[in-house]
């Protein structure tokens, strides 16, 4: 994936013996103003998006654990529809997104395998809301990650990632394939763009408002 790599180059610092460390960037550190963050997990199935929306809408050089992918997946990985993938999240990816000085906005992409769910319990610890992404060509791999968010009680929006071979269907035909509650936000995104990432993640800060109002 291209995170803007031409805009991203590390500041580097030279040891004694003459090697090239690489530092962090002045706008990857953390301004001394915050005082405060919040944590948002983005979950979906194999190759739906989620490394491409985090490095799309983070301000910092996106954090990501891919690798490879191997011989080994074959028969164990559904790759229907992202057969050009090279690579996969065996861990999870990290961005940042300042709100105001004092507040920032943290984000965490999950792998889709359903091997690597045991990542889950650290993920979702503090985490106030999810972005489930999905893929209407696999619609059915979102079913088990949409019933763990549901079994664990953290609120989350339907984000569909509009692939140019998907099939596109109205969002209540959306929200009847995969059981949804009438409440539960669905929206259409390009996660390759970073206002469509941005409004995604607007949307399910207004979901979580809303839902903090009805209980106020």
């Amino acid at each position: 994936m291209d995170y803007r790599s031409s805009e991203h180059a590390a500041a580097t610092d030279v040891t004694p013996g003459g090697v090239h460390i690489p530092g962090p960037r002045a706008e990857d550190r953390m301004p001394e103003t915050v005082t405060s963050a919040v944590k948002i997990v983005i979950v979906g199935g194999f190759g739906v998006g989620k490394t491409t929306m985090v490095g799309s809408v983070s301000e910092i050089r996106p954090l990501t654990t891919e690798e490879t992918m191997t011989q080994a997946g074959i028969g164990v990985d559904d790759n229907y529809g992202s057969e050009t993938k090279t690579a996969t999240t065996v861990a999870m990816d990290f961005g940042r997104i300042r709100i105001t000085d004092e507040l920032v906005l943290y984000l965490f992409g999950t792998p889709g395998q359903e091997r690597f769910w045991f990542l889950w319990n650290g993920l979702f610890e503090g985490a106030l809301g999810a972005v489930v992404l999905i893929d209407t060509r696999r619609l059915e791999v979102s079913f088990d990650v949409i019933g763990r968010l549901e079994e664990r009680g953290v609120p989350f929006v339907i984000a569909n990632n509009a692939f140019p071979d998907g099939p596109r269907y109205p969002a209540e035909e959306l929200r009847s394939a995969l059981d949804l509650d009438p409440h539960v936000p669905i929206i259409e995104c390009d996660a390759r763009r970073r206002a469509s990432s941005r409004d995604v993640l607007l949307t399910l800060m207004r979901y979580l408002h809303e839902m903090a109002l009805h209980r106020a």
